[in-house]
């Protein structure tokens, strides 16, 4: 009998997809549903890099290109990384990728063998998690309360640090959270690093350009530059410039790693898309000023959600410093009977009964590695914010117990 392989007896769908497609599903047939789901500014990606992808099929740039990106857009992330980061790479130490998704599988296939160990803090991306285990990994959960706003002290992170300890995952702006390292953070974090030379480090930082305060945003590499050659600076266009579509993701790091990386992507899917790649430079070589405009709408939006869901008793939660999500405590409502009598007993009944009986669409925090919470992403526009958070307040309002 032919039968899947091991590897993917621990890897489960991702959760915040899954959700998605059922609350299109469910739109589908007619109900009205409001998706609070996915990780996707309604923003559209801004005109001039579209033109800028147009230009590239206009002359014909739709052959294969060297597999970790074009010299073009290699030097493109290479002065945004100096611009914006203090950070200097040479063209082989940098890749791109059909988004920075698979940046990371890249460098935990090259990395990662049986039983060695990755910290991730909890909560976290929902796929890092099932990459570890796609790479044969272990990783090593830390839970990160609330009363910690969600971030990893430095006296935990070297309590967990082992002699099979490969990699720490920091992600800053945080999904599903919101949470921002600090510079006094992120510097005791690395105080802790610099006693491990065998820990690499991935640092997240995907949601650099979605940020609340003018604070400066620290990547870890470039605060402490002795980290510099253990670390993999991941980064992408999706997030900040509305193109998840495109699929285009990037990273900094040592050469070894690069090499590696780039060595495994070739055999998989080769270069990124061509076209998306013309658009990447666009986006990191053009206008910058409309970000400040975005982040504006999206404080608003979260303002408007915070402010909501504060005033359900049942529930508590921080207001997020980036990323466009709120992480949401709803311990209030465990143990309370909607009206057919069933009980709530986790966060995956909550997001269920919001769903079916109310139309809105959230994330479980079980599918981020703690509970009980859920995911809301505020990027969609105020009006339907407006509804979800009154459907969500007559849910709770409706509860028995």
């Amino acid at each position: 009998m032919i039968s899947i392989s091991d590897r993917l007896k621990c890897v489960k769908p991702s959760s915040t997809l899954s959700l998605s497609q059922k609350a299109s599903e469910l739109k589908a047939q007619g109900h009205d549903i409001i998706s609070l789901t996915t990780g996707e500014l309604d923003f559209p990606t801004p005109s001039w890099i579209c033109e800028a992808a147009c230009e590239s099929i206009k002359q014909g740039d739709m052959k294969y290109t060297a597999v970790g990106g074009t010299p073009i857009l290699k030097q493109a992330i290479i002065e945004k990384f100096r611009r914006e980061n203090n950070l200097d790479y040479k063209p082989y130490e940098i890749i791109a990728s059909t988004g920075a998704k698979q940046s990371i599988f890249n460098a935990f296939l090259a990395t990662v063998g049986p039983n060695d160990e990755v910290i991730v803090p909890a909560p976290y991306w929902v796929s890092y998690i099932d990459i570890v285990y796609l790479t044969e990994g272990k990783p090593i959960i830390i839970d990160c309360s609330q009363e910690e706003h969600f971030k990893i002290s430095p006296e935990i992170l070297e309590k967990s640090i082992t002699p099979r300890t490969k990699w720490l995952i920091l992600n800053s702006p945080s999904n599903p959270t919101g949470a921002i390292y600090t510079k006094e953070e992120l510097a005791a974090i690395a105080e802790v690093l610099l006693k491990y030379p065998h820990v690499m480090i991935l640092s997240d930082d995907i949601y650099e350009h979605v940020r609340f305060k003018a604070e400066p945003f620290y990547t870890i590499a470039s605060l402490e530059p002795r980290l510099k050659v253990r670390t993999l600076t991941l980064n992408g266009v999706s997030k900040a410039y509305g193109m998840t579509g495109w699929r285009l993701g990037y990273a900094g790091g040592p050469q070894w790693l690069i090499q590696a990386m780039t060595n495994i992507q070739s055999h998989s899917t080769s270069s990124p898309s061509t076209i998306s790649q013309a658009a990447a430079v666009a986006a990191l070589n053009g206008p910058q000023t409309f970000l400040e405009n975005w982040n504006k709408t999206l404080q608003e939006r979260r303002n408007l959600v915070f402010n909501e869901m504060k005033q359900i008793k049942e529930f508590s939660c921080v207001p997020p410093e980036g990323a466009f999500y709120m992480y949401i405590n709803c311990q209030g409502v465990i143990g309370k009977s909607i009206l057919k009598g069933e009980i709530i007993t986790s966060d995956q009944d909550f997001a269920s009964y919001l769903l079916e009986t109310y139309g809105i669409a959230v994330v479980p925090g079980s599918a981020f590695g703690l509970s009980p919470y859920f995911r809301l992403s505020y990027a969609t526009d105020l009006p339907k914010l407006r509804i979800a958070c009154e459907r969500i307040k007559k849910a709770v309002s409706e509860l028995q117990g």
